[in-house]
């Protein structure tokens, strides 16, 4: 028995010893780094056309100094971490999820090896009880030929389910190596998020001092500027701006890809009719052909010899392609152009329109100033004020797509949201953003925390809706 332990062990070894150096674990990039890096470049152009639009509306108002402006680094900043803590948490449930499936898997296929061990260490002890006779033997034993032919196949039998349950623990190791290396890749995302948590947290509680050190000493100031019909007024009109940008953005890039469409469609109608003639034209000449070798046949009869048949003529050539003029060797290669932004809406025309009077609130709490209403001595709301204790999630109305996401004077921590059909709606004074320009959103989602970033006096939400850049009333369209 000892020497069919060894063999066994042997066996096994010799087949399947699959193993992986340290040094290419250590050099291995986690596949949540490669997906960050992936990220981060698509949302490049987004933040660039934004940054823009920002500094193209800064340029064309007046630039009095307005005490909230010491605030937005930090504001920004604190927004940045608590939205990089939430994006964290849910990738660190992510892979928990993903190393408990993998667990289960690697229970399932340590307890099928150890099966499969078992059936070919009696495979082994069988064939060496038995004599380790093999072919050669059996053939020169002077038995039965029909003896000697059921057992030769039997033998084969054998062999061949010798030679399957090898492939498949074999199989079986190398998805055991496989999960290993899963589990020491999720293991190092664990780590990565681990210690971007740690970093978040820190830059968190530094920003928030920093931000309650700087309201202590603008509090006097900020109170004043409060008062100001003129800073709010430059507040409407500011935002007005950022919205009349974003709406033509958007138009353009919906023209621009149903002119795109268009084209599409235009070429594949082009390309479906070439095609149909020229299927028609081989019909055609197949038919003209079919005819001509009937008459031939029919007065090959007639004459009582054999028919003539003519060769087919060749193809007409394609006309020749006409190739591109190479480029001067002095002109000056262009620069790549940048990525394109996407900002379409993530819902067809009329959708949002057909929601009229079923929207979610957006924040849970009391409204505290309504769409109309007079602000002290300055304009009326073009929105809705909604208190809301500090860190409330603000959800978003309905399906859309963000266009905006970023700190805006006035109204801090701003994020707006197109629908489509050039509906927009906006979510102001945020502690925290938790979505980016180019995110889709759906209806109910967590979008922001309510806050009092901007200056704002009291915790809560500003809620705007409108329509091709015009304010209306929200309250015919949300159930508060």
């Amino acid at each position: 028995m000892p020497t069919t332990k060894f063999l066994g062990s042997a066996l096994l070894c010799a087949l399947l010893g699959l193993a992986l150096s340290p040094d290419a674990l250590a050099q291995r990039q986690t596949e949540r780094s490669r997906q960050k890096v992936s990220a981060e470049k698509q949302r490049a152009g987004i933040q660039q056309k934004l940054a823009a639009i920002k500094r193209e509306i800064s340029r064309t108002e007046d630039q009095k100094e307005d005490a909230a402006d010491t605030l937005a680094e930090s504001e920004a900043a604190i927004s940045d971490a608590n939205r990089a803590l939430r994006d964290l948490a849910g990738e660190q449930a992510e892979t928990n999820t993903r190393l408990q499936d993998i667990a289960a898997e690697q229970e399932r296929l340590a307890q099928t090896i150890v099966n499969q061990k078992k059936q070919l260490s009696r495979m082994l002890r069988e064939h060496y009880v038995a004599g380790n006779e093999d072919r050669i033997k059996l053939l020169l034993s002077g038995d039965n030929p029909n003896r000697i032919a059921r057992d030769m196949q039997l033998m084969g039998y054998v062999s061949q389910a010798q030679a399957r349950l090898l492939g498949s623990l074999r199989d079986n190791l190398a998805q055991v190596d496989a999960n290993r290396d899963k589990v020491e890749n999720a293991q190092q995302e664990l780590e990565e998020i681990a210690q971007e948590q740690r970093d978040q947290k820190a830059l968190l509680e530094k920003e928030k001092a920093r931000r309650a050190a700087l309201l202590q000493t603008l509090s006097s100031r900020l109170a004043d500027q409060r008062k100001q019909a003129d800073r709010l007024q430059r507040d409407e009109q500011r935002m007005s701006g950022l919205v009349d940008r974003l709406t033509r953005l958007i138009r353009e890039q919906a023209e621009a890809e149903q002119r795109r469409q268009a084209a599409l469609a235009a070429a594949k109608a082009k390309a479906e009719a070439e095609a149909k003639e020229r299927a028609l034209a081989r019909a055609k000449a197949a038919a003209e052909k079919a005819e001509r070798e009937r008459i031939a046949r029919e007065e090959a009869r007639k004459n009582g010899t054999k028919p003539v048949t003519k060769p087919e003529p060749l193809p007409e050539p394609e006309p020749p392609k006409v190739a591109e003029q190479p480029k001067p060797a002095d002109t000056k290669p262009t620069a790549p152009p940048p990525p394109e932004v996407t900002l379409a809406p993530a819902a067809p025309a009329g959708a949002f329109a057909s929601l009229r009077g079923r929207l979610g609130a957006p924040v849970s709490g009391a409204v505290a100033a309504r769409f109309g209403s007079r602000r002290g001595d300055g304009p009326t709301w073009k929105g809705m004020f909604i208190k809301a204790a500090e860190g409330a999630e603000v959800r978003a109305v309905a399906q859309g797509r963000v266009v905006y996401s970023d700190w805006m004077r006035g109204f801090g921590n701003l994020i707006i949201i197109d629908h489509g059909g050039e509906y927009l709606s906006i979510y102001g004074n945020n502690q925290s953003l938790l979505k980016r320009a180019g995110d889709m959103v759906r209806p109910g989602e967590a979008i922001a925390s309510a806050g009092n970033t901007g200056g704002n006096e009291e915790s809560g939400l500003y809620f705007e809706l409108r329509h091709r850049g015009k304010a209306f009333d929200p309250a015919s369209w949300v159930k508060f």
